[in-house]
């Protein structure tokens, strides 16, 4: 199901307490067959509508909010994570854990999420970054990104007859590409297509 989180779809504050250990550990478990390295230094972790509940739930939860405006601003920030049925979509991290290296490199890799692109088979489709707001300016690009990758009916076909997928980045400063082979990862990417 990839329909919008609504009010109605969350647990109350109570019954979050009590399912909360058991709900982590299922989405910290499904969000590792849920992310692809491109490289070293790059991670996508490819969220779903379960991803993004439990996000609300722990937002909510360290906000100690019951006010229902409150509770729908969070719902309007995380909701355009769910992917549609006709694409994915993914937070970027990019990743140096020494913080001055990680200064430098994200001087050096400014624009990096416009690169990244999937494959499925020979086909490469781009991405559409940030649609929210632009997170590289001309000094540097942000460790967080935000993508979305369209499919269209032959990309969906191909893939359920066992297309390669790939997903990679061709920036000057940074070229990676990874094919997701395990069978978990792709099963549950292909979930998320309608």
């Amino acid at each position: 199901m990839n329909a919008p989180l609504t009010l109605a779809d969350l647990p109350s504050v109570e019954d979050y307490a009590r399912t909360r250990d058991t709900f982590r550990t299922q989405v910290i478990a499904a969000k590792k067959s849920r992310q692809v390295r491109i490289g070293e230094n790059v991670t996508l972790l490819f969220e779903n509508r379960d991803t993004v509940l439990y996000q609300v739930l722990e937002m909510l939860r360290i906000e100690k909010t019951a006010d229902p405006a409150a509770i729908q601003d969070e719902l309007d920030a995380y909701n355009p994570l769910i992917p549609a049925g006709s694409d994915w979509r993914a937070t970027m991290l990019v990743e140096f854990p020494d913080a001055e290296e990680r200064r430098v490199q994200l001087k050096y890799l400014r624009s990096v999420e416009h690169a990244v692109y999937a494959r499925i088979g020979e086909r490469r489709l781009a991405v559409l970054a940030d649609e929210d707001m632009e997170r590289s300016d001309e000094e540097k690009t942000s460790a967080v990104h935000f993508l979305r990758f369209t499919l269209d009916a032959q990309d969906k076909a191909e893939l359920r007859a066992g297309a390669a997928l790939a997903f990679g980045i061709e920036h000057p400063r940074y070229r990676y590409e990874t094919e997701v082979l395990d069978a978990g990862a792709r099963d549950s990417l292909l979930r998320d297509l309608d």
